[in-house]
């Protein structure tokens, strides 16, 4: 399965984002508001950041910073890895898993045009094996697919 596909398969598929000038509070308000776990830093069209809940806790929370009064800038994870439309679904987890991350932005021709979380890694694992199964079973069972 590409990512392009799960992407299509997603109820969901807004960006959500913030700029580096805003302030923390500003993005754990969006956050809140649209039940997410993340939020891409996008300045003058180009993504230059995300910032996450992990984010917030280790470097607003835990260096007693207010959300009020710092910036998005300042505590932003810059070096943003990013994922194409066309790469595989378990390229996806292995990037994940071995960078310890749970969204990955997708860039296509240099266009932002979705974020992947590992809750939508997961659902499509399950949709995926679920389809599998079936054909498996229907196969043994002699039935019409």
């Amino acid at each position: 399965m590409k990512i392009r596909q799960i992407l299509q398969g997603k109820t969901v598929n807004a960006l959500y984002s913030v700029s580096s000038d805003q302030t923390v509070l500003d993005a754990l308000r969006v956050m809140a508001e649209k039940n997410i776990g993340a939020l891409l830093v996008v300045d003058k069209g180009v993504l230059t950041g995300i910032f996450s809940e992990r984010d917030y806790a280790r470097k607003v929370i835990l260096k007693d910073r207010h959300s009020d009064d710092t910036l998005i800038a300042d505590v932003m994870t810059a070096n943003v890895i990013t994922i194409g439309p066309d790469q595989r679904l378990e390229e996806c987890m292995q990037i994940m898993s071995d960078k310890h991350i749970r969204h990955l932005p997708v860039m296509d021709n240099g266009e932002l045009i979705g974020i992947i979380s590992i809750n939508d890694v997961v659902k499509a694992i399950i949709v995926d094996q679920k389809t599998r199964i079936d054909s498996l079973e229907s196969y043994i069972s002699g039935s019409p697919y």
